[in-house]
């Protein structure tokens, strides 16, 4: 269960950088799609008492907010739905599937290779802090790993990423077999390194 009370909230908000505001939609539209309107209405309440109020149909898919909002987002969302890891994962592979900046990037998804090639390009489209770096695609033993830099800001990001990142491997290759975090920040290493096989 989530630790974020209004105190906890607002350090995270203090956090500099910005995220597009795409990413804090598709966290509504999937809350919308498992608990409805009135689960998002909850949602959007926990936020405003939290003093984060966020009220994601106002926000402009292509306008960047407070990197803040984002942690407190999805803190709020394990807060009052009870989200674990596996649920994360499964709405960080929901997400690219209604990304309008995705959908942007659609035309390098024709190979391994400049999917591959497009990761960092991606990540600044999305966020003002961080790096993700292309480490290695090997098509023999069908592995892509994949590091994130500059990007710890909390433990819940770990299972969301995972699965948005294997979502859009796997507009390429079709089907992903496994994705894990084998190096975490949260766990003493000096970045986050994803793991994924076909």
């Amino acid at each position: 269960m989530s630790e974020l009370d209004k105190k906890t909230a607002q350090k995270f908000l203090k956090i500099p950088g910005e995220a597009r505001g795409v990413i804090l939609k598709t966290d509504g539209e999937f809350i919308l799609r498992e608990k409805g309107k009135e689960g998002l209405e909850k949602l959007e309440k926990e936020l405003a008492a939290l003093g984060c109020p966020i009220k994601y149909r106002e926000i402009g898919a292509m306008g960047f907010y407070p990197l803040g909002w984002r942690i407190v987002s999805l803190l709020a969302i394990q807060k009052v739905f009870g989200f674990d890891d596996q649920k994360f994962r499964e709405m960080g592979s929901a997400a690219p599937k209604v990304s309008l900046v995705i959908k942007l990037f659609m035309q390098y998804f024709l190979s391994l290779q400049s999917t591959f090639g497009q990761t960092s390009r991606m990540w600044k489209k999305h966020y003002t802090i961080g790096s993700l770096m292309p480490v290695e695609l090997n098509e023999k033993t069908k592995t892509i790993i994949l590091r994130l830099q500059g990007f710890d800001l909390h433990p819940v990001f770990c299972a969301y990423l995972c699965g948005y990142f294997a979502e859009i491997i796997k507009i390429v290759v079709k089907k992903i077999s496994s994705c894990q975090e084998t190096k975490c920040f949260f766990r003493g290493e000096k970045y986050h390194e994803y793991l994924f096989r076909w």
